[in-house]
Formats: structure tokens, C-alpha cells, sequence
């Protein structure tokens, strides 16, 4: 039973990250309307996990459900892509400021185990799973800052910037980065330095200088037809 939910969840996950990436890369074009229809046909599954995902989109403001219009693809330029990832990168060191202050045993287990399945996915190479294993590892330091409502906060915009957080893994060398900064968090949260934990997990978040021009230009690629590597 477990294993026939864990596939549901993957399949679920790939059809929405398909339908996202065709909206960031522009293969779905602002203003357009999403045919559910159509959509079950390309990917061939039924009308119900189409309306699902773009129920799904909605949350996170990459489409609008209009009445009798069904989803709408919302634009989101370069300047408002970077904001967010400010914002991100200013929530989430506060998260790892109170992590560091406010840690239990318990939420270090749970940062190592996360950070270990971070390595995994990093080890193997695999992009999503990476993704995955990166999402939980945020989570757990949104726990750890025992900040319910700042858990909350952080938890809604990763999910709006979920499609750019995952393009940003797909440039050259991106993981391996990525995982030392988590390694870097996760040393300066469990030593109990908070000044440094927020500093080390904003640097490991924003996105601007050369990272945002590496995702502007994977957003080119894809645009193109071509998977950075």
C-alpha cells in the first residue's frame, strides 16, 4: 500500500512540474488559457489530475481560475522573479536564525537525516530527487525555528518559487554547490550560531549577480528546446 502511494505522488509531481516548466519557459503563454482537455490528451491521463494541478497552480500564482474561463497563465517577469527570491532569502535566514537559538535534539536528527538525503540525490545525479530531497530540508529548519507562522510564510513562497528553484539546480555545478552551502547551514544551526546561520542560509537562497543571469539563461535554453547541462 505504501509503495502504490509513493507512485501516485511521483506521477502527481511529474505532471505538475511539466505543466510548470511549459508555463516558466513560455511554452504556455501569459494570458493564455489552459485546456484541460487538451492537457489530458499531451500527457495522457484524465481530466481530474489536470483540474488538480492547476488547482495546485493556482495556490502558487502561477495561473488564475476565472469563472467559465478555467486557468489562465499569470506572467511573471525577471524583476518579479527576483524579488521573490529577496524575500525568500530574508525569511528563511530568520528561520535559521531561530533554528540555531531554538534547537532539540530532535530537530538535529531530522536536519542530518535531511541533509543525508540531500547527498543521495546529489551522489546519483538526479535533478528532481534532488529537488525533493532539498525541499525537505528546508522544511526542517522551518520546523526547527519553531515559528509556526514563519514556517507558514516560508512554506507558501517555496512553493511559488518551486519551478525557478528547480530550473536553478539544472546549471552546471549547481548541486555540488548547493549541497556544501546546506552542509555549511546545517554546522552553523547545530553550533548554535545564529548570525552566522542566517547569513549562511540567505547566501545559500538568493539569486542575484551571476546566479540569476545562470537562471535567466537556463530559462533561454529551455525556451529553445535544449537542457542545460
Amino acid at each position: 500500500m505504501h509503495n502504490d502511494r509513493q507512485v501516485v505522488v511521483n506521477a502527481s509531481q511529474a505532471l505538475r512540474d511539466e505543466i510548470e516548466k511549459g508555463i516558466v519557459t513560455g511554452e504556455f503563454r501569459p494570458g493564455e488559457r489552459l485546456d484541460e482537455m487538451q492537457l489530458a490528451k499531451r500527457f495522457g491521463v484524465s481530466r481530474t489530475p489536470i483540474r488538480e494541478t492547476l488547482m495546485q497552480l493556482g495556490a502558487i500564482g502561477l495561473v488564475e481560475i476565472r469563472p467559465r474561463r478555467g486557468a489562465i497563465v499569470v506572467e511573471h517577469g525577471p524583476q518579479r522573479v527576483y524579488e521573490m527570491f529577496e524575500v525568500m532569502a530574508e525569511l528563511e535566514g530568520m528561520a535559521a536564525s531561530l533554528a540555531a537559538r531554538r534547537l532539540t535534539e530532535a530537530h538535529i536528527q531530522a536536519l542530518l537525516r535531511a541533509l543525508e538525503g540531500c547527498e543521495v540525490a546529489a551522489k546519483e545525479g538526479d535533478f528532481d530527487a534532488y529537488y525533493y530531497a532539498n525541499e525537505i530540508f528546508h522544511q526542517a529548519i522551518y520546523n526547527a525555528s519553531q515559528s509556526a507562522f514563519l514556517a507558514e510564510q516560508c512554506t507558501s513562497l517555496h512553493k511559488r518559487l518551486r519551478p525557478y528553484r528547480r530550473l536553478q539546480l539544472r546549471v552546471r555545478g549547481r548541486i555540488t554547490t548547493s549541497l556544501a552551502e546546506h552542509a555549511a547551514v546545517v554546522e552553523a544551526i547545530v553550533a548554535g550560531s545564529a548570525e552566522k546561520a542566517r547569513t549562511q542560509l540567505r547566501a545559500h537562497v538568493v539569486v542575484q549577480g551571476d546566479r540569476f543571469s545562470d537562471l535567466l539563461a537556463s530559462l533561454d535554453q529551455l525556451k529553445q528546446g535544449s537542457a542545460p547541462t
